[in-house]
């Protein structure tokens, strides 16, 4: 267990780049105490060392040594390790470096006062046109046109994802800037009104495996919105469930079997 888990709380990770994000957590929360530590020492060193009772005189040479400035190169030159070979090269991988969309499993994510939704392709493997003048928060909370490729296209409230297969999420909002969080995919973005944004990740853990891992039959991975967005900003959560190749292929089937005649979709 890393220090981070110790110390502080951090849900099970369960995604194939977590591991690096709770390494640069350990990296940055070590040189935070090692700092916090070195600093303090200083300070009490000089409060009694340059006590008035001992220095009754100004001194107005001041110190000459040079133990300071190699001190704070070697702060700086730990922070540009820090940033230059663990931050960067990551948020590259995590911006520049999408998986292909017909390896992944892709969704549409659209976040609103105070809800998600969670948009699918059907069994074509496409995306119907999305209009704001079909939005129905009842029926079709993301305007789907049910005409052409959208006949097919599934619509929920809780996210479900295959196991060891990336997920590419394109997030969006109706209103104002939410904030998409998976704390157990160490997964965080934005969503902006008029903006497509994407993200993803690789679940490596299936909820099942994460229920017997915790001993917690009742286990679900949560999604939150870190931005505050209003005054329903507590209440604005979801859920993701994370199955095996032949479990999400049944959930497909299964919500695919719940289209009715006029499109609508069943609502988890």
């Amino acid at each position: 267990m890393n220090l981070t888990k110790k110390l502080f709380y951090m849900p099970e990770a369960a995604a194939e780049h977590a591991g690096r994000i709770d390494q640069m957590i350990d990296i940055v929360h070590w040189l935070m105490l090692l700092l916090f530590i070195g600093w303090g020492v200083f300070f009490t060193y000089v409060l009694f060392r340059f006590r008035a009772g001992r220095n009754p005189k100004a001194n107005y040479e001041g110190v000459k040594s040079k133990s300071s400035t190699w001190l704070e190169i070697a702060v700086a030159v730990a922070e540009a390790v820090l940033l230059i070979g663990f931050s960067i090269p990551l948020w590259a991988e995590r911006v520049d470096e999408l998986p292909s969309e017909e390896e992944s499993t892709v969704v549409r994510v659209v976040g609103e006062q105070f809800a998600w939704n969670f948009h699918y392709p059907g069994a074509d493997g496409q995306f119907g046109q999305t209009s704001i003048d079909l939005i129905d928060l009842e029926t079709n909370p993301v305007g789907v046109d049910r005409d052409g490729a959208g006949a097919d296209d599934i619509v929920t409230t809780t996210m479900h994802l295959p196991v060891d297969k990336p997920a590419i999420l394109h997030l969006s909002s109706k209103d104002v800037i939410h904030s998409f969080n998976l704390p157990h995919m160490r997964s965080k973005q934005d969503t902006i009104p008029g903006m497509s944004i994407p993200m993803w990740f690789v679940p490596n853990t299936t909820t099942e495996q994460m229920r017997e891992k915790l001993g917690d039959p009742e286990f679900q991975y949560e999604i939150s919105c870190a931005q505050l967005c209003g005054l329903g900003h507590y209440r604005m959560r979801s859920f993701l469930t994370v199955y095996t190749a032949e479990g999400y292929q049944a959930w497909l089937d299964e919500e695919a079997s719940y289209l009715g005649g006029d499109g609508d979709d069943f609502w988890e």
